[in-house]
């Protein structure tokens, strides 16, 4: 009896082990273990600004005349089903110059759903970003990082190079600018101690709807830029804003 017990209890450990191995393995935003994703190398000059969930007017505007003002090109990830209410605004965003990137077109945890599922949401993101901006999309974040295998091998058939994160602003929920600051911040510096570029993920829009309210997340990337460009002077060195094409 109690030999059954010990090998219950060990069935039960090695089962919980392999869900959180696998659970680890979709979801953490730096693992590699069901495919290569693109993260950041080992550059801490670098730093990419990514903004997920949009278009979403006005923050989306006013993202893009903040970034103007500095000059740097971002990373917009578009859920399709935006764009096709708002293709002027994604337009908008491909015009001033900054990367765009296939966010799918509802927003769902891919890791839960089916390889049907996948290929639509992917494919059907793809279409209404080519047939708005004239051009091949060839980057993708896959909703809240979740992927597997399957994800990632369908994303590479359409042609598309799944990009994740290092560091984050948790601004897709009530907050402040300067909680978003703090947290990309954080994340910064652990970057920074490792020798890495910073992938820094932000949100000028919500998967719920449109209308979302960000601008906490425009307070917070403009407080972030006067910081790095403050830090890196005192150091004698140059901040160099860049996208994920420069790490593929």
């Amino acid at each position: 009896m109690t030999s059954l017990a010990t090998r219950a209890t060990a069935v039960g450990a090695a089962a919980t082990l392999a869900a959180g191995t696998y659970l680890y393995a979709g979801m953490a935003h730096t693992s590699q273990i069901f495919g290569s994703c693109v993260v950041a190398p080992r550059n801490p000059r670098q730093i990419a600004l990514t903004y997920d969930d949009g278009p979403n007017e006005p923050y989306t505007q006013q993202l893009l005349d903040l970034l103007a003002e500095h000059q740097i090109r971002a990373t917009f990830f578009l859920i399709g089903r935006f764009v096709r209410q708002r293709p002027d605004l994604a337009r908008a965003i491909a015009v001033s110059g900054h990367l765009i990137g296939n966010h799918t077109m509802t927003h769902p945890v891919l890791l839960l759903h089916s390889a049907k599922r996948v290929r639509a949401e992917l494919g059907d993101c793809n279409a209404v970003l080519e047939d708005t901006l004239g051009q091949a999309v060839q980057w993708f974040r896959p909703p809240y990082g979740a992927r597997r295998p399957v994800v990632l091998r369908l994303a590479r058939e359409l042609g598309l190079t799944p990009v994740l994160w290092n560091a984050m602003g948790y601004d897709w929920k009530k907050t402040t600018a300067e909680a978003v600051e703090g947290h990309v911040w954080r994340g910064f510096e652990r970057n920074q101690r490792r020798g890495m570029a910073s992938n820094v993920l932000l949100h000028d829009g919500g998967d719920t709807g449109p209308g979302q309210d960000r601008s906490h997340t425009i307070a917070a990337t403009r407080a972030l830029i006067t910081r790095w460009k403050q830090v890196f002077s005192e150091r004698d060195e140059t901040c160099e804003f860049v996208t994920p094409e420069a790490w593929a």
